[in-house]
């Protein structure tokens, strides 16, 4: 994953052909593909800068080790595509297509902010972290009824609503420890 997105302005491609080449225009004419959709996704970068990050603060004995991912992981971070709600996709310029935003970017942003800021000490993944939740409070969680939603439209209108997963991930993930897992990370916190 750091190799593709390192030779790709460090956006992620999610699209193979049948030998495992880039497909980089997959569903160039059908960009809001329910499943295949064309482009980038920011908040798959967002999600693999936490998933690497956490592998290497569990791999390596000191941070020398895990600096390169973690140098890497905050490169995917800077990636998102500049706004705060994090649009689905963009193009491979960063252009946004499919300008919904997802709840579980949502989740998956404060997660990485607070990862990355447990493994750097830099402020500005905590600003990131202040940031993400007063957006997550303002427009994502249902005071009404409980829970967030799914899916708002680039102007921050509802769209649907769906479970709880990634909501409930972003209230353990940044007040644990980042080098083990959720699970075991709950339990030692016990």
């Amino acid at each position: 994953v750091i190799g593709w997105a390192k030779h790709n302005e460090w956006r992620i491609p999610e699209h193979f052909k049948s030998d495992w080449s880039l497909d980089l225009e997959c569903n160039v004419d059908k960009k809001d593909d329910q499943f295949k959709p064309y482009g980038a996704t920011p908040g798959h970068g967002i999600e693999w800068a936490r998933l690497i990050t956490q592998w290497a603060l569990s791999s390596f004995a000191n941070l020398d080790g895990a600096q390169p991912y973690v140098d890497a992981a905050e490169h995917l971070f800077a990636r998102a595509d500049g706004t705060v709600g994090l649009a689905y996709t963009t193009d491979w310029n960063g252009k946004p297509v499919v300008t919904d935003r997802m709840h579980w970017t949502l989740a998956e942003s404060l997660n990485t902010s607070a990862t990355l800021y447990a493994a750097t000490g830099e402020e500005m993944y905590a600003n990131w972290y202040a940031t993400f939740a007063q957006y997550v409070d303002e427009h994502v969680i249902d005071h009404e009824s409980g829970s967030w939603f799914h899916q708002l439209d680039k102007n921050n209108h509802v769209m649907g609503k769906s479970d709880l997963y990634p909501a409930f991930q972003s209230t353990l993930i940044p007040f644990l420890d980042p080098a083990v897992s959720i699970a075991t990370a709950v339990k030692n916190a016990a």
